[in-house]
């Protein structure tokens, strides 16, 4: 491929919420442009861009996969972004190596929750945007509601700058509103010049006043202008357009049919005229030697630097790190410096990605994307050369909050799943991995359960290990609410030496739930020699890994050693390490015991119509609400206390409740005792688990 300088490159992600037609937008991007000689189209399973054997099976995008689309003399990377929420972190990367969006609306679905969190997402990396309307072809596409709901959500910025033509009810072409012309198509995509028909005059004035309402708002001169009354020209409509579509002041509307290549040409051409080229934006790193602020700023002539944004590992293609230059120019057979790990790699090649097919290319100019094969470096590292270190900040992915117990189906392959989910944990910054010692269970996180239930397949069709999926255990502990005094003698005789040790304990609550024990000795008159202490200590020690109740790991309770007797020949350490652990377990059953569980505090933000919903099931999950707080986009967010074990199954119940728009967070707050229904329920579980 040929080397393209920063000023002929555009970096765009594509965003929208999950079938508003994406892939199949950069499909007829790619065949547009040359790199396919077929459209392919999702149901196929043939896009360029969808080519993971789980994407084909499951007809929608999982993975970001990069496209370069070269037109005229301009290189667009194109990144195509899974819409699902599932796959958020996947779309948070490739948002962070974009310099604009283009945002699919499906023009029969409307504007959708993904839609809003794609405006969410370019509005965090303050990128510029364009909204496409896909499926004008399909019936019932209506563009001028997606136009009416994004002005109500968006307000004056929204700008169409096309308006659908319709005969019978079918999508037959368009009028250009900054030019006032009108085309018509002849066949799926060629199209002649013709006249504004009639029945569109009331819309298209409507949206010519939009459009020149938007331009005025850009600067006061405009605005005084548009108060007096004057037109504007084509020109000065244009240069707005030019300079306020790359600030993000301005968001233009158009539409087509990917299907058809409709609306795709302009569409290209918008983005290489109006979206601004890597050049024309900042990036700031620190000199990891000298701390100093570095701004890179898309630069060729400065010492190069680069960031790794997204990591791809393959059992059939390899690893391969996908990175975007920051500043300087990176070439074959360069020396990198990982600032982030300490080492240094000579680079043999270099690569851009085809979807799933990496071509070789010689140099990568500032602000350019690439890949190199093989490196020993992590997604968010820097990427510089040892005499300038330069490190940007890492990339900042959604939190997982949806977990599984996991285990792996055929005995002795525990190895080869931790190796395969260590792989998938290079390429998926939104999966965890966690061992859960306590409860002998390992636990994966993901966003989702979809997202839990790919991971799985992924292990078997990449992989080839099986892993069943269970709800986990919870981590519950076990205390005392009240106090025993216990007298507790270990006596066996056999022949030669026998086993003697007696203590006489108290056992009481310890007020404080971090600390598992407290021991004291107020023993008199060597009762129990003081030799014994240690053991006696290590018994309750051992005692409180184990609790008597269910087995739950013991916290809070004060032991207290205070006389005994011991024999001069058969008292041993473990003798006394045995007599203690039967006093805890008499002691500890009289004196009030009781589970804990531990409890989430949890924020859960949604738009303020499903507040009621959520309230409601949070009070059916035995939450209690703390408080309620607008967060000034139209959403509250709720606070409260939820025990975990009521917080299996939540993330699908919420997006139920909220058609997908309802996020939450949660982190361990604190240990409280479990109510009698729960502690019953608790106790014969695990007296069955025993059995």
């Amino acid at each position: 491929m040929n080397v393209y300088t920063t000023d002929k490159i555009r970096n765009v992600v594509i965003l929208g919420h999950g079938g508003a037609g994406k892939t199949s937008l950069v499909e007829s991007m790619a065949y547009l442009s040359g790199i396919t000689t077929r459209l392919g189209n999702v149901t196929d399973g043939n896009t360029i861009s969808d080519f993971d054997k789980e994407e084909i099976k499951r007809k929608f995008s999982i993975s970001t996969s990069m496209v370069p689309i070269v037109w005229g003399d301009t290189k667009i990377n194109v990144l195509d972004t899974p819409g699902y929420f599932d796959f958020l972190g996947e779309a948070e990367e490739a948002v962070a190596a974009a310099d604009a969006a283009i945002i699919v609306v499906n023009g029969k679905s409307g504007v959708e929750v993904g839609t809003e969190k794609a405006w969410d997402l370019c509005d965090k990396y303050n990128l510029p945007r364009i909204m496409f309307v896909s499926n004008m072809d399909v019936d019932n596409a209506d563009f001028g509601g997606v136009v009416d709901t994004l002005t109500e959500i968006y307000g004056k910025k929204i700008a169409p700058v096309h308006l659908p033509i319709y005969e019978k009810e079918k999508f037959v072409g368009y009028v250009n509103i900054v030019k006032m012309k009108a085309r018509r198509y002849t066949n799926k995509s060629e199209k002649v010049e013709c006249e504004i028909p009639d029945e569109v005059t009331d819309s298209l004035d409507q949206y010519r006043e939009t459009l020149i309402e938007a331009v005025a708002e850009t600067s006061e001169e405009m605005m005084d202008r548009y108060f007096d009354g004057e037109e504007f020209s084509q020109e000065e409509i244009v240069a707005a357009l030019n300079t306020s579509i790359a600030d993000g002041s301005i968001v233009p509307v158009t539409m087509g049919s990917s299907v058809n290549l409709q609306g795709v040409k302009i569409l290209l051409n918008d983005v290489v005229n109006y979206f601004p080229h890597p050049g024309q934006r900042t990036i700031k790193g620190v000199n990891a030697k000298t701390q100093e602020e570095f701004a890179a700023d898309y630069d060729a002539s400065k010492p190069k630097s680069a960031f790794i944004f997204k990591t791809i590992v393959d059992p059939f293609i390899g690893k391969y790190s996908m990175f975007k230059v920051a500043s300087g120019v990176i070439k074959n057979d360069d020396t990198l410096y990982n600032v982030n790990a300490d080492n240094e790699e000579r680079v043999s090649k270099l690569y851009v990605f085809e979807g799933s097919k990496p071509v070789e290319v010689k140099e990568l100019y500032a602000g350019d994307i690439g890949a190199i094969g093989k490196l020993d470096a992590s997604t968010g590292d820097s990427l510089a050369t040892k005499a300038v270190p330069i490190q940007y900040d890492r990339i900042d992915v959604s939190t997982p909050y949806t977990y599984k117990r996991y285990e792996a189906k055929k005995k002795g392959e525990e190895d080869k799943v931790a190796q395969a989910l260590a792989k998938i944990a290079q390429e998926d910054l939104t999966m965890k991995v966690v061992n859960d010692g306590e409860n002998r269970q390992t636990l994966l996180y993901g966003m989702g359960d979809q997202h839990l239930d790919i991971i799985v397949s992924k292990l078997l069709t990449k992989y080839k290990v099986e892993v069943e999926l269970s709800k986990p255990k919870v981590a519950f502990r076990e205390t005392i609410r009240k106090s025993s005094d216990v007298d507790s003698k270990y006596k066996k005789q056999s022949g030669g030496h026998g086993q003697y040790g007696h203590v006489k304990m108290r056992f009481s609550p310890s007020d404080n739930l971090d600390e598992p024990y407290v021991f004291e000795q107020v023993v008199v008159g060597g009762a129990v020699p003081k030799n014994y202490f240690p053991a006696v200590e290590k018994g309750v020690q051992d005692s409180c890994q184990k609790g008597p109740l269910a087995g739950y790991p013991v916290v809070g309770v004060k032991a207290v050693l205070y006389d005994g007797s011991y024999h001069p020949v058969d008292s041993s350490e473990m003798a006394f390490k045995t007599a203690t652990s039967m006093a805890f377990k008499k002691g500890f059953m009289e004196a009030g015991p009781v589970l804990l569980e531990p409890i989430a505090s949890m924020k859960v933000t949604v738009p303020d119509k499903f507040t009621g919903d959520v309230m409601g099931d949070l009070n059916k999950r035995r939450g209690r609400v703390l408080g309620m707080n607008p967060d000034h986009k139209g959403n509250t967010i709720v606070e409260a206390d939820v025990p975990m074990s009521e917080l299996y199954g939540y993330s699908t119940q919420l997006r139920s409740m909220t058609g997908g728009s309802g996020t939450y967070e949660y982190e361990f707050a604190r240990y409280e005792q479990a109510p009698n229904d729960v502690q019953e329920r608790e106790i014969a579980a695990r007296a069955n688990e025993e059995d």
